[in-house]
């Protein structure tokens, strides 16, 4: 596993930092017409897309800015860097442990690719709280998986489900102005980075279970079906860990509700919320091609929450609903 961690994917890049952040974002197979999901044409164009969006930045040179006392006090206490440590250092060696397993070149380069973008995450974050001194757990040691396929499954989803929260809430943090324009901005291709690596497992579970015989496949459904199980299971629990001073640290599953509450001093009102979600979740897929698929759950569970909400709300009464979608209305617009 280490060569995966050794090098950068791609050669040093001579274009400017708009060049690179620009193409990152926007990507267009050449291949014209229909895109067949699992064709040839279909496995080619992630595994270019994954490849040509790479951004090069490198979270050694990454000038962290100088926060003043609240500023820096609002990001230590955010309740979300055992979780986000720890996960970015099991997805790498997950994704790392599947790409090895798999013997189709495109797909194999283009998950190990992954798995170093992960590595990268992990690295920029771990930067961060040394340079802030944020006291961490104890981080559990990385076991190669038993099950590759399993903890892939895992981790694919469960960045489907987080990074759909995760673009709303960073969103959100960005328009609070708690928090540095520069540092906003610093963690800006990271969150953009998880765009691109929900729309490589998207298309590779879709191109995955065509290419399944049936039993397989069936085998395959029921697999997903108790990782998503899994996943709700683990966003109800608590994992509890302990740093090196032996202060207990309690990382959150569930960090959605924790991180809206932490980014901003404004009242949350959950339709707001799911929907500027929808809109960020939106607008980081904008510019890459339409033909590639994009996660589906997380926001037609989104959609489905926003509209059994607004029922509610038509049924509990005008009053209170109009407040609600006032202030909500009144939100979205400045987005």
């Amino acid at each position: 596993m280490e060569r995966l961690y050794s090098h950068l994917p791609d050669a040093p890049s001579s274009r400017t930092l708009e060049e690179v952040d620009f193409q990152a974002r926007h990507w267009t197979s050449p291949h014209q017409g229909h895109l067949e999901i699992g064709s040839p044409e279909h496995k080619k164009a992630v595994a270019d897309m994954f490849r040509e969006t790479f951004n090069p930045y490198k979270p050694s040179v990454i000038d962290w800015p100088t926060l003043d006392e609240a500023a820096r006090k609002r990001l230590t206490s955010l309740p979300i860097w055992d979780i986000a440590v720890h996960t970015e250092g099991r997805a790498r060696l997950r994704m790392a442990a599947y790409a090895e397993m798999l013997a189709d070149e495109e797909l194999r380069d283009a998950i190990a690719r992954n798995a170093w973008e992960e590595n990268r995450h992990k690295e920029v974050l771990s930067r961060l709280v040394d340079h802030y001194g944020i006291k961490l757990g104890i981080e559990p040691p990385y076991e190669m998986p038993k099950d590759p396929e399993w903890t892939y499954l895992v981790t694919g989803f469960s960045e489907c489900w987080d990074s759909f929260f995760g673009f709303g809430l960073f969103k959100m943090a960005a328009d609070s102005g708690l928090f540095p324009e520069v540092l906003v901005e610093t963690f800006e291709p990271v969150m953009q980075e998880e765009a691109r690596h929900i729309i490589l497992f998207a298309n590779w579970i879709a191109y995955h279970r065509k290419h399944l015989p049936l039993l397989e496949r069936v085998k395959f459904e029921a697999r997903c079906i108790a990782v998503l199980g899994y996943l709700f299971y683990e966003r109800l629990t608590l994992m509890k860990t302990f740093d090196e001073d032996g202060n207990e640290h309690t990382e959150d599953f569930n960090f959605a509700v924790k991180g809206a509450e932490s980014v901003t001093n404004k009242p949350i009102d959950f339709v707001y919320l799911m929907e500027l979600c929808l809109m960020e979740n939106e607008r980081r897929f904008a510019g890459y091609d339409r033909r590639l698929l994009r996660p589906q759950l997380a926001p037609f569970c989104a959609k489905v929450a926003v509209g059994a909400v607004k029922m509610w709300r038509k049924l509990r009464g005008p009053a209170k609903r109009e407040v609600a979608d006032e202030q909500r209305d009144h939100r979205l617009a400045q987005h």
